[in-house]
């Protein structure tokens, strides 16, 4: 009875239990669609953004943006301001963004070489351009809003370095004294100075709400993002400009901007606009009738060219050749014959190398040879009776290693003159002749020690004991000072050492009397 009741009562369970795990699946797959239809189009805008390498014109200008005060642009970098005190500097949008959502990404450095910087950075998105002013380089009184990235403590709070998002309606004054504390509407403490890796911020603006994520430089991955600030039920203009400036006072930092990046927004189930829409009927226009005027032109060009060259009708290739005055593909045979014609010559290069070093050769030889035979001489005219200390077999031996150098030096030569000859009128190269002569050059050195040392050895034999040559001996350093002469000197010095002293003591004595 008892397992019958026990069976009645799990059975409900269990059908709650299997309506539970067949409805979760459903839940959980309804929630995951509406996440994903949630998140926003996003659409990249060339005319907001700015990125290096090859950043700026040949006027120095950015394209689509305009910088001022102390900015300086370069290939891959705007530096908003120098390390130098009093400096201010701003880049803004040439044109107003039309979209209504957007998000930006900003990566940039803050670096110094004080512990404590000064003033700091601002990201702007306002009605106007606030091209120059006191808060953080920028315009006062801006109809947007301002995410700053403060370097300086100004009220003494010790809660900066900080980000300090700020709203204004064009009427509000900034607050530098608080920096900004009372005008905040989001802020978060971040250390962005002087880091191993660039820093990345990125602000995204999507259904009045404004985010701020923040990469502190110290990894170099690109996504890794951490939570700042957000605003919620913010309303800003539908149009407006981006820029990005800084500012420093009585101590500086670099601020340089590597990339800005901005992305237009658009709600799940609008269509985005299209790039024509964004252009002006005006320019629209304008653009369409410089295209149709170079279509003419490139047409007219086209046409003088088929007139002049009917030859090269259907073929790309040698057209642009003829342009550009070499041919753009190149056979078999004219690649071999440019590898065969560049073998020869550097094969031609490397035996001239050789003939000069042959000469260089021979003429050291012969100053061997000039040597040893005067040296014999000197030592046969000198000491007539010790001529027979060099025996004849030596001698011999030095005359015939002479002459076998001498012999293959000729033989070398004549081979580098027949492969000289050879080559100049060869078509194919080869590498033989180029071994043997390496060859006979590593004979020819290995000979040349070979009666160096034997050179070395009869003169060192030669030369008698009596001649060689030695130090001379350093004569005995002279006493300047006697032992008399030294008791006296200090005997001297003694009499007027206590002389002095007794001499002092007498005007400190007189002195006294007077007080």
């Amino acid at each position: 009875a008892s397992r019958r009741r026990l069976a009645k009562m799990a059975a409900p369970l269990a059908q709650l239990v299997l309506l539970v795990a067949l409805g979760r699946p459903a839940l959980s797959g309804a929630q995951a669609t509406e996440g994903a239809a949630a998140a926003p189009h996003r659409r990249f805008e060339y005319k907001y953004s700015f990125k290096g390498p090859h950043l700026v014109q040949a006027d120095g200008t950015v394209p689509f943006w305009v910088h001022t005060g102390n900015a300086i642009p370069s290939a891959d970098q705007i530096r908003i301001t120098t390390s130098l005190k009093s400096q201010k500097g701003s880049v803004w949008t040439k044109t107003k963004s039309i979209f209504e959502y957007w998000e930006v990404e900003v990566t940039f450095r803050v670096t110094g070489k004080g512990r404590i910087g000064a003033d700091g950075l601002a990201i702007w998105f306002t009605e106007e351009q606030g091209l120059e002013g006191p808060v953080f380089g920028a315009a006062d009184k801006w109809n947007g809003v301002g995410i700053f990235f403060d370097s300086f403590d100004n009220d003494g709070k010790k809660n900066n370095p900080g980000v300090i998002v700020v709203g204004n309606n064009g009427k509000l004054l900034y607050d530098h004294q608080n920096d900004g504390s009372t005008q905040a509407l989001a802020t978060c403490q971040r250390d962005f100075r002087n880091k191993p890796y660039p820093v990345r911020v990125k602000i995204t603006y999507y259904q009045k709400t404004l985010t701020v994520l923040i990469n502190n430089g110290f990894t170099p991955d690109k996504e890794d993002y951490e939570f700042c600030a957000k605003v919620e039920d913010m309303v800003l203009p539908s149009q407006g400009y981006f820029g990005i400036s800084a500012a420093t006072g009585g101590l500086a930092d670099d601020h340089d901007v590597l990339s800005f990046l901005t992305f237009q927004l658009t709600e799940p189930g609008k269509e985005a606009p299209t790039p024509d829409s964004e252009i002006p009927q005006k320019d629209k226009e304008k653009y369409q009738e410089e295209f149709e005027h170079f279509q003419q032109e490139l047409d007219k060009k086209k046409e003088e060219f088929q007139r002049e060259h009917p030859d090269v009708q259907g073929q790309p290739g040698k057209l642009f050749g003829l342009f550009f005055n070499y041919d753009v593909f190149e056979t078999v045979s004219d690649r071999e014959l440019r590898q065969i014609f560049e073998g020869q010559n550097r094969i031609h290069l490397e035996i001239k190398q050789l003939n000069r070093q042959l000469d260089m050769i021979l003429d050291e030889q012969r100053k061997y040879v000039s040597a040893v035979t005067e040296e014999i001489a000197k030592r046969g005219a000198g000491f007539p009776g010790q001529q027979g200390q060099i025996s004849q077999q030596e001698i011999e031996t030095v005359v015939k290693t002479q002459e076998e150098v001498i012999r293959q030096v000729k033989e070398i030569r004549s081979s580098v003159t027949d492969a000289l000859r050879s080559i100049s009128g060869a078509q194919h190269p080869g590498s033989a002749g180029v071994y043997e002569t390496t060859q006979h050059f590593n004979d020819i050195k290995e000979h040349l020690h070979v009666v160096k040392r034997d050179i070395e050895h009869l003169v060192q034999r030669n030369m008698p004991s009596s001649e060689k040559q030695k130090c001379p001996e350093l004569p005995p350093f002279p006493s300047c000072l006697s032992t008399m002469h030294f008791f006296i000197f200090v005997a001297a010095q003694t009499v007027l050492f206590i002389g002095y002293v007794m001499y002092r003591s007498q005007q400190e004595a007189a002195a006294k009397k007077f007080f």
